[in-house]
């Protein structure tokens, strides 16, 4: 025996290889639920002064004023539950709408409600730069609408052929691989127990439980100073995959809503959330 080798070393020497193992294996498993732990207290801590409160105050203001070409407000936008009904729209949209004659998730809908109340050009709005003239102002009707469905369950409709089509299509949008990275959005979110740097990826495939993934955007972006919609969300994921940056509201980002809202189904919605 090496004599000249310190003891704790030694001792660890001294292990059997597997047992050596189990220990490393529980020390990280023990590190991991400390950092888990320790990211939740963080967002416990900051939710008491959550900023995406003056979101959603901003938003309700909005929707009750007359505003655009038309001078009128969105009071009798129909968001699927009746004109006027903001409870329990956000937790089962995206789906298809008859006047519009297409499947739209609540971004778009509210565009369509702006263009054909108020008179508003929508064309010009999806244009417009996240967080910028009207299109930030949609981002706050999204975080209006969505708080009204705070505590509520996911229940998105699939009665409608159109929502079905909508969700194979986002089904294959999701698990498609391509540019330079050859990432897809399966590569972050599609199986159990990834993570990257301290931020833990839920999969996306499945229900991945209360307020996580769908259920929890829009959002505060602590670390950006910003609302984030879920639009805004995809928005980036497709840039995090170095693929181009999709168009407002594109069928893609709706048919990806579609896919993750209905695999979501039964999780409460904590929106408005917060988030590092």
């Amino acid at each position: 025996m090496n004599h000249g080798m310190p003891r704790a070393a030694r001792a660890v020497c001294a292990l059997p290889l597997a047992a050596l193992a189990l220990a490393v294996a529980a020390a990280v498993q023990a590190q991991d639920k400390s950092t888990a732990e320790g990211i939740a207290e963080y967002r416990k801590m900051l939710e008491d002064g959550n900023p995406a409160d003056l979101f959603e105050a901003k938003g309700e203001a909005l929707w009750k004023t007359r505003r655009g070409p038309k001078n009128a407000s969105l009071e009798a936008c129909d968001l699927g539950k009746g004109p006027g009904v903001v409870k329990g729209a956000f937790v089962e949209l995206p789906r298809w709408f008859a006047d519009a004659a297409k499947v739209q998730d609540l971004e778009s809908r509210l565009v369509w409600c702006m263009s054909t109340l108020q008179g508003f050009d929508a064309a010009e709005i999806a244009r417009t730069p996240f967080g910028a003239g009207e299109m930030a102002n949609v981002v706050a009707l999204a975080t209006y609408v969505g708080n009204a469905s705070r505590g509520m369950r996911f229940a998105l409709p699939q009665s409608h052929p159109e929502e079905r089509l909508m969700y194979e299509l986002g089904k294959r949008a999701f698990f498609y691989r391509a540019g330079t990275h050859d990432f897809a959005c399966a590569t972050c979110h599609g199986v159990d127990g990834q993570r990257i740097r301290l931020q833990e990826l839920p999969n996306l495939t499945k229900n991945p439980g209360d307020g996580i993934g769908f259920a929890a955007w829009p959002a505060y972006r602590v670390s950006a100073g910003q609302m984030w919609s879920m639009q805004y969300r995809l928005n980036d994921c497709y840039r995090q995959q170095r693929f181009p940056y999709p168009f407002f509201a594109s069928e893609p980002t709706i048919a990806l809503g579609v896919y993750m809202g209905v695999n979501a189904k039964g999780a409460e919605s904590i929106v408005p959330a917060i988030k590092r």
